[in-house]
């Protein structure tokens, strides 16, 4: 069957429905909370295999409401997180088990969706949507993630300069440490470095980002005391494993060649890993078709498109449950191998990986 563009209607209905959902939860009950749960933990996967890829969006089509969804969704994280750190920690009137059903449906949704909504807006060139982006990573206490993807990942992808490329054989444990650690201090440098002889280097992000993750820890205390204060971290630790994971699942054992004078080759479609997955890429805002967005980081996300398989290295899974399968680091490796050989032959290269396997 022919592949069709997706309309933005879809890329909101997906993204948004769950949210409404989870709000609906919180003021009417229970089914409401399961279907929320659900909707982010069975549905998705099942859509995924009953209908066929969209392609994207001819480059060149303008995307008036993009933004509007993207602006909708960053506002919706910024409301859910203190209206979920209330549900679960406050005095709402959920029962245990049904605290524990908010937390996974929000933080889920807070990884899945929330996430590839501010990364759409980091790469914004209007600095009030960039600061909507930066306000969500940071009030997740992971705002190090609007400098470090920009400024580190985007230039070092696919080699050991950054530190949030996998390495094959790497368990996905060993490189979350690595790439919270790496990416706080590489996008710290990075920032450091712009602010060098200019004239006006105004506030450094990191200072920025550390102000809104103490506010955003304070309103947690100010909501539910303690019991807020955890509820909140976790919720956001919550979300960092999830951005993590897309991370490690996107770019796992896959190199650059280093060149005979040092530089790395261009980024291309062969460095990161994409699904053809068409539901859980609405709901991600496209974020599965990430090779194209390693191409073109400004191109709006209606319009990155999926390339051939022989252009770039395709999972068999939907990236929810790619990220999920990353968790047991045996399991993952054994998957996995067979499609790393099957890049490697199809790309051979005369220059070494920049990686070690």
């Amino acid at each position: 069957m022919q592949a069709r563009p997706l309309p933005l209607a879809a890329f909101a209905l997906a993204a948004l429905s769950p949210l409404a959902l989870i709000g609906l939860g919180l003021a009417l009950g229970p089914g409401w909370l399961w279907a929320g749960f659900l909707y982010m933990a069975v549905l998705t996967v099942i859509l995924d295999q009953l209908i066929p890829l969209t392609a994207g969006q001819a480059e060149g089509d303008e995307f008036p409401a993009a933004d509007a969804l993207l602006i909708a969704t960053g506002i919706g994280a910024l409301t859910l997180l203190p209206l979920a750190t209330w549900g679960v920690a406050g005095a709402s009137v959920l029962t245990p088990g049904q605290r524990v059903l908010l937390f996974f449906a929000a933080g889920f949704w807070l990884g899945q969706v929330a996430h590839p909504a501010a990364h759409e807006l980091i790469h914004r060139p209007r600095r009030a949507l960039f600061r909507l982006g930066a306000t969500v990573y940071a009030a997740l206490l992971f705002g190090q993630h609007a400098s470090a993807h920009r400024l580190v990942h985007h230039r070092h992808v696919a080699s050991r300069d950054d530190p949030n490329t996998a390495r094959a054989g790497e368990s996905f444990y060993r490189f979350a440490r690595r790439a919270w650690i790496g990416s706080f201090r590489e996008g710290a440098r990075a920032e450091t470095a712009l602010r060098k002889g200019a004239a006006r280097p105004g506030l450094h992000p990191y200072a920025a980002y550390l102000a809104i993750g103490l506010a955003a820890l304070t309103l947690a205390t100010l909501i539910a005391g303690l019991p807020g204060l955890l509820t909140w971290t976790g919720l956001a630790l919550h979300a960092q494993s999830q951005i993590l994971l897309s991370d490690y699942v996107q770019h796992y054992g896959l190199t650059r060649a280093r060149r005979p004078d040092g530089r790395l080759e261009p980024v291309g479609p062969a460095h990161s890993w994409n699904t053809a997955h068409w539901f859980s890429s609405a709901m991600m805002l496209n974020a599965p078709r990430h090779s194209d967005h390693h191409v073109h980081p400004a191109r709006p996300f209606p319009a990155l498109a999926l390339p051939a398989p022989g252009d770039a290295p395709r999972l068999p899974w939907p990236l929810p449950l790619a990220c999920a399968l990353a968790l047991a680091p045996r399991a993952w490796r054994r998957a996995m191998a067979p499609h790393l050989a099957r890049c490697r032959e199809i790309r051979p290269s005369s220059a070494a990986p920049d990686t070690a396997a």
